[in-house]
């Protein structure tokens, strides 16, 4: 449940106000990664490339750290149009925009290459623009690589998973997945992981390699499993209010910035992922397991035609995504 009264008071006392006219936009983005996270490094890419494109008359400001409050408060200010941008992920944008659920499902991008060939082509686009009658738009996804277990043991198999609390976000994709791996899926906010983790409220949790690091997770989970279930991207969205105050000339730069950073980003995040692994086990002491991913695999697909049913779009969607293998 969102505190709509912190909500309000976050956006009453937030001293820098945005100025969106036809001329000029100064546009607010909060994120929950700090100054260091390569997501804010990209978006700061994407940032300095509008502003050039545009002679400076489309301004980003970022805001790391949730200084302008948690990841699903900002989405809620985005869409009463309090706050101009916001970066989430797939994950949870699925509860404001049903499109994002096909990019969700475990194990539904073959390789690196599939999943860049959707997010940056002609199905990524349709899902950003999906949501534009919920109050906000996409604007760029960010890969934030593989998604794998990790916690207090080992997760070789999905027996390994019976029984065990695992972290989720807020979303019913992810909730399913664990259900279905036998786990016990815990929503649990991100800023409460690493003490949860200390304090054994959850085993385990899920995400990709710079957790460890970035968030010291590796300092109270000492195994990581490369079981890869799912690449859930990062989105940074814009609110409808400080989309249509746009030209179509700035629309159009801040789409070229934010592909152009995307690219910039998928380059530099293999390499934060490299070593973040290095990182974890040199330093932190976390094994990494190679696990065989098939009995993963087969325990999930059954997700892939649950959501398919929901409705005709997903069903499309979800064709799209694995023809484009090819």
């Amino acid at each position: 449940m969102v505190n709509f009264t912190r909500v309000t008071a976050l956006a009453a006392t937030t001293i820098l106000g945005a100025s969106l006219t036809a001329e000029a936009a100064t546009l607010r983005l909060n994120h929950n990664n700090p100054p260091e996270h390569p997501v804010h490094i990209s978006m700061q890419i994407m940032a300095d490339r509008v502003a050039e494109l545009t002679d400076g008359d489309v301004k980003i400001r970022i805001y790391p750290n949730g200084q302008l409050g948690t990841q699903r408060e900002s989405m809620e200010l985005v869409q009463n149009c309090s706050l101009e941008m916001a970066r989430s992920n797939a994950s949870e944008l699925e509860a404001f925009e049903e499109s994002y659920s096909a990019l969700n499902l475990p194990y539904i991008f073959q390789s690196e290459e599939h999943f860049n060939d959707v997010i940056t082509g002609e199905i990524g686009a349709d899902i950003l623009n999906a949501s534009s009658e919920q109050g906000f738009r996409g604007v760029a996804f960010y890969t934030e690589g593989a998604r794998s277990f990790y916690g207090d043991r080992a997760i070789n198999s999905p027996a390994d998973l019976k029984g065990m609390k695992v972290r989720v976000q807020p979303s019913p994709s992810a909730i399913r997945m664990v259900e279905l791996l036998g786990g016990n899926p815990t929503p649990i906010s991100w800023g409460e992981l690493y003490s949860a983790l200390q304090q054994g409220v959850v085993d385990g949790a899920e995400n990709n390699p710079t957790a460890l690091t970035t968030a010291r997770h590796g300092e109270v989970a000492k195994h990581f499993s490369l079981d890869e279930h799912t690449m859930i991207p990062s989105v940074v969205v814009i609110s409808s209010c400080a989309y249509d105050a746009l030209t179509d000339e700035q629309r159009t730069a801040l789409r070229q910035a934010a592909l152009e950073s995307m690219e910039a980003h998928r380059k530099s995040w293999n390499a934060a992922s490299d070593a973040a692994i290095e990182e974890a086990q040199k330093e932190l002491g976390v094994t990494v397991h190679t696990v065989e991913k098939a009995p993963f695999v087969e325990a999930v697909l059954p997700m892939h035609e649950e959501v398919a049913a929901k409705s005709e779009k997903l069903a499309d969607l979800i064709a799209r995504i694995k023809a484009a293998v090819n």
